[in-house]
């Protein structure tokens, strides 16, 4: 696999990586020698690509304690999925209107992806070819402020979709929502497709919120 173009998006890549496969746990220090060393690099794009995680709420900065994993908060992810139906909605609604056959094309390798990942039991890329999928459905309906709202979510709650995607149950019912999801998008219902995503959001949710609870309770 190619370097992405920077030193810092490396670095950003890998340690997102690292967060969804949880080898760096909620609540676990990053030390940064350690992972500069580690990755090969010096600690100036280490500390930058740690900003941008701090801003997108996936780690927490501690005076004198340094950077740990932010912990799943029911609360944040409430909010967090209760904004994107707000915002994809609307993108669906009127995606639906402005797809064309390539979209459809394009729809359909990623949802190729997502069944390959989940067969193969890569949970990373799962996650990885599950969010370019949900952007193919949105992104023709040509609304960059709105998308660049939705990417903002959605990278604050990638850590939640790792939990949700580790239950081989729930892997199932994502691919048998997926292939509904494409029916509508390619039969260009904008009101089945919103709601069909507005169904696929709200079992993410349910699931993580018993998940959520058991590990408070536990």
């Amino acid at each position: 696999m190619p370097r992405p173009p920077t030193t810092q998006q490396f670095v950003l890549d890998e340690l997102r990586r690292a967060i969804l496969s949880r080898e760096l746990a909620p609540n676990q220090p990053i030390r940064q020698d350690s992972v500069a060393h580690e990755l090969g690099v010096s600690r100036v794009p280490l500390r930058e690509a740690l900003k941008t995680l701090e801003a997108e709420g996936q780690v927490v900065y501690r005076p004198h304690r340094g950077y740990t994993v932010a912990e799943l908060s029911l609360a944040d992810l409430l909010e967090v999925y209760r904004l994107r139906e707000l915002l994809e909605t609307e993108a669906s609604l009127v995606s639906a209107t402005k797809a064309d056959e390539r979209d459809s094309a394009t729809v359909r390798a990623e949802l190729r992806a997502v069944a390959e990942a989940a067969a193969n039991g890569d949970l990373v890329e799962m996650i990885a070819a599950n969010r370019r999928f949900h952007f193919a459905i949105l992104e023709p309906a040509d609304m960059p402020w709105l998308m660049r709202m939705v990417r903002t979510l959605w990278d604050t709650t990638d850590a939640y979709r790792a939990v949700y995607y580790n239950a081989p149950a729930n892997r199932s019912r994502v691919l048998e929502e997926h292939e509904a999801i494409v029916r509508a998008f390619e039969a260009r219902d904008g009101a089945e497709l919103a709601g069909l995503l507005q169904q696929h959001r709200e079992h993410a949710v349910a699931a993580l919120r018993a998940t959520l609870a058991d590990t408070a309770n536990g």
